[in-house]
């Protein structure tokens, strides 16, 4: 890609990766908000898995983007390609429904460029179909236990550096609901040092498509998925999967008003 001026070969590359599938109603405001962000020095890989409601068609109205359409297992599987054809220094998640605020990239750049902060996260803002701001979230600092039952890290406000996915911290393929917070609980667990700013990067769209809207069965699945995270950073070995899942549910219900005071947490 080419810079603007010569001092922009200074900036760190920063690769956002945007997994798609059929996000033709939404996706041309993401990539409008990664172009927006007066920052020369990016990638933006659109992965797309063989959408057929004309998002191909708006891919090709930007040549600067870096994007194939191919089948493929998922979100998952598309992040995990996304990851490892990024070339930049710092790395970024934005889903194609959501978008960036103004000056994010600048900010990140400020607290991740030559600094020993590994990844670093900001509040969000929830926006209607038509990003219109309907409620905020307050997030927190890390706290490596938490993270195993609470996704206090928004993915789209989360930007890291590329030595995570070259130490072979991926997302895990096998989940389908929770695998920001399995990803960056094992992230926490693996001791990278992850700052929260207590500032607002992105909107996150809330429409009908959403994976996050709870039902009997998403949280069957969250609870399941959650023992997978725990399973894997403390290698339990439990004589039944149904028995932990249990006890998982009740240590996310006593934990639900703990939420709302680690909330104000600055």
């Amino acid at each position: 890609m080419k810079e603007s001026n010569i001092k922009n070969i200074q900036l760190p590359i920063i690769s956002i990766i945007t997994p798609s599938f059929n996000s033709a109603k939404y996706i041309e405001d993401c990539i409008q908000s990664v172009l927006n962000q007066n920052y020369n020095n990016f990638e933006h890989i659109i992965i797309d898995g063989s959408s057929t409601d004309g998002t191909i068609e708006i891919l090709k109205k930007y040549p600067h983007l870096k994007w194939l359409s191919e089948p493929d297992e998922g979100q998952s599987d598309a992040l995990n390609k996304g990851f490892k054809l990024a070339k930049g220094d710092i790395i970024g998640w934005l889903n194609s429904d959501d978008v960036y605020l103004p000056n994010t990239f600048k900010k990140v750049v400020d607290i991740l460029d030559n600094t020993e902060i590994d990844g670093v996260y900001s509040n969000i803002f929830f926006g209607d179909k038509n990003l219109y701001i309907t409620r905020k979230l307050i997030t927190h600092k890390p706290i490596k236990w938490l993270s195993i039952f609470h996704c206090f890290i928004p993915s789209a406000s989360f930007f890291f550096k590329r030595k995570i996915i070259d130490d072979g911290i991926l997302i895990d393929k096998n989940i389908f609901i929770t695998m920001d917070k399995d990803f960056f609980a094992r992230i926490l667990f693996k001791g990278y040092k992850i700052r929260y700013v207590n500032d607002f990067w992105a909107i996150f769209r809330w429409h009908n498509g959403n994976k996050s809207i709870d039902t009997k069965d998403t949280k069957f699945i969250r609870y399941k998925e959650g023992f997978e995270t725990l399973n894997k950073i403390y290698n339990l070995k439990l004589p039944s999967k149904f028995i932990f899942i249990k006890i998982y549910s009740f240590f996310v219900i006593i934990l639900l008003p703990l939420r709302k005071l680690l909330k104000h947490i600055n």
